[in-house]
């Protein structure tokens, strides 16, 4: 599902060259729920920007469902982002002047498709999560793990087979952060969807199959 051919990162400032990733080479099985752990700046969301086509490699391959991210033109690699991959971020990035079940539409809205099949599925995606008595209030009523679950909600908007998720729990309280890792489980069994999360929280990962961890760019192990 997802491959990394010996991946390097580096970014210019000025005339200084920052090393973000120094040679990752990692297999994801479809399916399968994938925790990457490491100390700041060891390029665990630099990893994660480059599964979603967020960015591209310096130097390496990225392969995302059979395609490699550096052949694609822009407008391909958007669209597999856009159909293949969903987003949980940390701060939500939802729009805040918009209701629950609005925030949910608006990327199969803004994708063309009819109202009325919008509205239904996301009236199911906010049943899945917990939130369908929540879904005519904007995101400032709704408590912080509500609103992660919103997150969710609208990540799963195009079904993708991929989840990626930069600290989902970084800003709830622990129990919340339970909820929303038992959710991410839930949805990685239920619908096989492969899921690969980023976190600082040992306990968070204990939810994956799998647990690797890099430090300065490189994977330093790498087991369940």
């Amino acid at each position: 599902m997802i491959r990394s051919l010996d991946v390097h990162k580096v970014y210019k400032q000025g005339k200084n060259e920052i090393v973000a990733l120094a040679g990752v080479s990692l297999d994801i099985q479809k399916g399968e729920f994938l925790c990457i752990m490491g100390p700041s700046g060891s390029g665990k969301s630099t990893l994660l920007h480059l599964m979603g086509g967020l960015d591209r490699p310096t130097r390496g391959e990225l392969i995302i469902d059979g395609r490699i991210i550096s052949q694609m033109p822009d407008h391909e690699v958007t669209l597999l982002r856009r159909n293949k991959i969903g987003f949980v971020f940390q701060f939500f990035n939802l729009l805040p002047t918009l209701t629950a079940i609005e925030n949910v539409m608006v990327p199969l809205i803004l994708d063309g498709q009819p109202t009325g099949p919008v509205r239904s599925r996301a009236e199911a995606l906010l049943r899945e999560v917990g939130l369908e008595s929540r879904k005519d209030h904007l995101p400032e009523e709704l408590s912080g793990g509500e609103v992660q679950r919103l997150a969710i909600a609208r990540a799963l908007a195009f079904n993708p087979p991929i989840l990626l998720a930069d600290e989902p729990t970084g800003n709830l309280d622990s129990k919340t952060g339970e909820e929303i890792l038992k959710l991410l489980r839930q949805i990685n069994r239920e619908e096989g969807c492969t899921v690969v999360m980023v976190t600082h929280n040992r306990e968070a990962a204990g939810f994956g199959d799998r647990v690797i961890y890099l430090r300065d760019g490189k994977i330093e192990q790498d087991g369940s």
